[in-house]
């Protein structure tokens, strides 16, 4: 990706969320799960639109990855189109990635998409949220499209531990937190070594498991969305500042957590002055293969 400017940008944002459409509709069954998702959050009312998302991040010198999550099986909302987010990084191409979203429930139309959406390169990777699409990752039903990611050596991320999404409604939504445990995940890295495997958030309740597979396989990263610093548990922080600290990659999830607070608690936070720049950049361009 020689057009993405790596020496101007301060930091890679590897978790962010494209949540409002310039194309289609606002989806009525993904309102009640945004609204619960806001209380869980404490997050406004009002999402962000993906050019909105992309000139907040231009503005700070932070480069992003960007995607949408496809829950179309599991919950029955319409997805934000994939090309929308990829007209976007086309766009935006010195300081956006896009990240495609299929749920691996639609099979071999899946793998279709897929195929479709690479060939002109802009995708540079996929995300999955096994509770919203309701499947365990290493279900071989998911499989024919990790070997379309494999072929091509892009990297996957996997949203894990517990979902803020179907949080507060009754039932959960209906969506399963045991599909994002990240046990699961060590045998998408054993059978996939050419995907680089980035386990999103920290893994609360599993946090040692993600720490484990991370540490077993070398292709498995985490990003460090989804949570403020100050609240990531003990034993993460001793490992981003030892062993696993090639390993860990700055997400938000962008718009719920914010790269302003993120950042002002990862100061604050007691990681090693030498390690802070790896989580912040250097680790993103070895985990996405941008160089």
């Amino acid at each position: 990706m020689t057009s993405f400017k790596l020496d101007e940008l301060i930091a890679i944002d590897v978790h962010t969320h494209a949540e409002v459409s310039c194309r289609c509709p606002i989806d009525e069954v993904w309102q009640e799960y945004e609204k619960a998702a806001n209380v869980y959050f404490k997050a406004g009312s009002r999402r962000p639109t993906i050019a909105e998302t992309v000139a907040y991040y231009r503005e700070r010198k932070i480069g992003l990855v960007m995607f949408t999550v496809d829950s179309e099986h599991q919950i029955g909302a319409r997805r934000i189109p994939n090309e929308e987010v990829a007209d976007a990084a086309r766009e935006n191409a010195d300081m956006m990635i896009a990240f495609a979203s299929i749920d691996p429930h639609k099979g071999k139309m899946g793998v279709r998409e897929a195929k479709a959406l690479l060939r002109d390169g802009v995708i540079r990777g996929f995300k999955f949220h096994p509770t919203a699409q309701g499947f365990f990752p290493n279900d071989r039903m998911a499989y024919p499209l990790y070997e379309v990611i494999a072929e091509h050596r892009l990297p996957a991320i996997f949203h894990s531990g517990h979902s803020g999404i179907g949080t507060g409604m009754p039932g959960g939504g209906g969506l399963r937190l045991k599909y994002s445990n990240p046990i699961y995940l060590d045998d998408v890295a054993a059978d996939f070594p050419e995907m680089n495997v980035i386990i999103a958030h920290p893994s609360w309740p599993w946090q040692d498991e993600a720490l484990s597979v991370c540490l077993h396989k070398p292709n498995v990263y985490i990003d460090l969305s989804g949570w403020s610093p100050k609240y990531f548990p003990p034993q993460l922080i001793q490992y981003a500042n030892s062993q696993l600290k090639h390993k860990m990659l700055f997400g938000s999830d962008f718009p719920l957590i914010t790269p302003d607070r993120w950042m002002k608690d990862f100061a604050e936070a007691a990681f090693k002055p030498e390690v802070r720049p790896l989580i912040l950049k250097e680790n993103a361009i070895e985990a996405l293969r941008l160089r």
